[in-house]
């Protein structure tokens, strides 16, 4: 899970900074390998490969995505909806936070890889670590 702290001019001229949270869970992650043929690792080294800067951007928007929600007070839970079914990322890319971390993720590398490292399962991210060594 990552915890990210933005600050961002909200849509009254006021500065804010706050912690937004992202984490994709084991399921989730299967789910989108399973959707992707080859796999979302084949798929990305394609596109870097390729330097495909729009097929990049369009999988750092799909995580952001995917991955954005709250965390519950008791840390048992990471909604993603509310109780009626609405996807609280609807509510979050309308805010100048979504902005500020969609254009350092199209940016920066380093933050994008950061990023990603930090969405995933940390077991998941070791064990592509290891395959990448050997």
């Amino acid at each position: 899970m990552l915890k990210k702290t933005i600050t961002f001019t909200d849509y009254n001229g006021e500065k804010r900074t706050e912690d937004f949270y992202f984490n994709l869970t084991k399921a989730e992650v299967t789910e989108m390998e399973l959707e992707i043929s080859g796999g979302m690792r084949a798929m990305l080294e394609k596109i870097i490969a390729a330097q495909d800067t729009p097929s990049l951007v369009k999988v750092f928007k799909d995580l952001i995505l995917r991955a954005y929600g709250e965390k519950s007070a008791d840390g048992k839970h990471f909604f993603k909806e509310d109780k009626d079914g609405h996807k609280l990322v609807n509510l979050f890319v309308q805010t100048e936070a979504y902005s500020e971390l969609f254009m350092e993720l199209a940016t920066n590398a380093d933050a994008a890889s950061e990023f990603i490292n930090a969405i995933f399962p940390a077991d998941i991210v070791e064990k592509a670590k290891e395959l990448e060594a050997k």
